[in-house]
């Protein structure tokens, strides 16, 4: 009784260790993406907030915003100032 509790243990971590090791290869493979999302959106979103405050566009800071300029990072932002001064709202 004894070896079939600690062969089941055994059996859990290796699961354990191989869900560790896939969730590091996906976080090493996917990083420099994420890490390139992160950037961008903090990026511009930094652009889009100086931009509001020198210019007082008034551009809203919400989903739609933070998701295209998080795909797109700064060139988005330069979209979205034209459109708002155009007269479109996104």
């Amino acid at each position: 009784m004894l070896l079939a509790i600690t062969m089941g243990s055994v059996a859990s971590e290796i699961v354990v260790i191989a869900a560790i090791m896939v969730v590091l290869f996906i976080i090493l493979k996917f990083g420099n993406v994420i890490l390139g999302l992160i950037l961008n959106s903090v990026l511009g979103l930094i652009a889009i907030y100086l931009v509001n405050v020198l210019f007082n566009l008034g551009i809203a800071y919400n989903l739609l915003t933070l998701i295209v300029v998080a795909i797109f990072g700064l060139p988005a932002v330069a979209v979205i100032i034209i459109l708002k001064l155009i007269g479109i709202s996104i």
